[in-house]
């Protein structure tokens, strides 16, 4: 089907309101996300601009502890979302069962890991010591609350390749509400100060896992058991998530240690990120949110065997998903320096947050056209694919970039965000030639 006709299609508008249905209520768990995050740059900010910088360097440490579960949330979701349209509800059953055991088992690794680890990862990192000092403690709170994320991730996947986001909607709107009320509450009125950030993080995962497991219990009708053989299935799909996700964070990280190599303002500019990235999440996150709605809808369709209503919803669902984007983008641009002074009272650090919005938000429909996209190919299973293209565009273009541009040539941070602006289209280019390719529906067959 080419695209002229999937636009004529007199059945489009159903398709809109199915992708609408599924990718609404993700939206609204990902502005959730969006509005803790906020909350936590505020805060941070209101400790100054060292413990915002060091903020946003522990809560990228942070991703990189969780990017296996991040990862198992891919596969559990292309499986599930195909197993639960099929007739095979036996099967069905035990997926549902063996995902959540292995999400709990890597969520405690996980830990474990970041609680007797975590410190010795950052002072090995070469960023100014005060920065450091303070990011050690935030992300050894974070730690204990790794496998609360790890099920909460995992259950929302169940729920969502389910046809229940709503029930997930209920736990994260929970997990909202209690993260922001406790943020204030630790931050401000205990001795806590800004490690009140991650306490409060702890205790909302805690609460979300415990209302997601409820939920997805219904669907474990005979026992908690373990297939290695279903196991595998998702694993094959899950690692080239896990190592996109890895080298998408560490990317990032390698980002922060550009911004310090800058000859003056470094600290200031490494808030600025910070904040500028907190700022972009506002429209980030519906476009993740698209991002795994496309996932369960291609899935649900290769399930039915619908290769042609696959192809199709991912691409309405695509065009849906940039439409908001392009509205939250001169939502954010039009009121950037109402937003930017709000995350901080350093005049340095609000102009060169202003400069990231004005540069980096130009590509943002660009952006979500290439990551939706890639939400279809992750439900076809076609992990390896997005992998590649999305670690090529970091490493290969983003980095390389970032420091000839922002270091070597001595054009600064602007040079960074125009870096990233470039790899950006690299990586939406590649995505878009694959998806319409259409390999990828031979693929899924291999998948369950």
């Amino acid at each position: 089907m080419k695209f002229s006709e999937i636009i004529k299609d007199k059945n489009t508008k159903a398709v809109i309101l199915e992708s609408w249905s599924v990718s609404w209520p993700m939206t609204i768990i990902m502005f959730f996300e969006f509005l803790i995050g906020i909350a936590d740059v505020y805060i941070a900010g209101k400790f100054g601009k060292e413990v915002q910088a060091a903020y946003g360097l522990a809560f990228q440490l942070y991703f990189v502890f969780i990017i296996v579960g991040m990862a198992l949330t891919v596969g559990t979701a292309s499986v599930l979302s195909r197993l639960f349209t099929s007739d095979r509800k036996g099967e069905f059953s035990l997926a549902v069962s063996t995902s959540i055991i292995t999400a709990i088992v890597a969520g405690l690794i996980a830990t474990f890991l970041g609680v007797f680890f975590s410190k010795s990862m950052i002072h090995h990192l070469r960023i100014p010591q005060i920065v450091r000092d303070l990011s050690a403690p935030l992300l050894m709170i974070y730690s204990l609350g790794f496998i609360f994320d790890y099920a909460l991730m995992n259950t929302n996947a169940v729920l969502r390749a389910c046809d229940m986001i709503k029930k997930s909607l209920f736990a994260m709107t929970v997990v909202c509400i209690l993260n922001i009320a406790l943020n204030f509450i630790f931050a401000f009125g205990t001795s806590l100060g800004y490690k009140g950030i991650g306490v409060a993080t702890v205790i909302s995962l805690f609460a979300g896992s415990v209302i997601n497991l409820g939920f997805a219990r219904r669907f474990i009708t005979k026992g908690f058991n373990f297939s290695m053989l279903i196991f595998k299935k998702m694993l094959n799909i899950s690692w080239p998530s896990a190592l996109l996700q890895i080298f998408w964070q560490l990317g990032t990280i390698v980002l922060f240690l550009i911004l310090s190599l800058l000859p003056a303002m470094n600290i200031e500019i490494m808030a600025a990120f910070t904040n500028g990235l907190k700022i972009e999440s506002a429209i980030f996150l519906p476009a993740f949110a698209f991002n795994m709605a496309n996932a369960v809808l291609v899935g649900n369709a290769l399930g039915k065997k619908e290769n042609d209503q696959a192809f199709k919803k991912g691409i309405i669902t695509a065009i849906t998903g940039v439409f908001i984007v392009i509205t939250l983008t001169l939502i954010v641009v039009l009121n950037a320096k109402i937003i930017a002074p709000f995350l901080s009272r350093d005049s340095v650090v609000v102009n060169e947050t202003l400069r990231y919005i004005f540069i980096a938000l130009l590509f943002e429909p660009v952006m979500a056209w290439g990551v939706i996209l890639g939400g279809g190919l992750n439900g076809a299973g076609d992990t390896k694919v997005v992998m590649a293209i999305v670690v090529g565009s970091v490493w290969l273009v983003r980095i390389p970039l970032s420091y000839l541009f922002g270091v070597y040539f001595g054009f600064g941070a602007q040079g960074i965000w125009w870096s990233m602006n470039i790899s950006i289209a690299c990586q939406c280019l590649l995505m878009t030639r694959r998806y319409f390719g259409k390999r990828w529906m031979q693929l899924s067959e291999q998948v369950i």
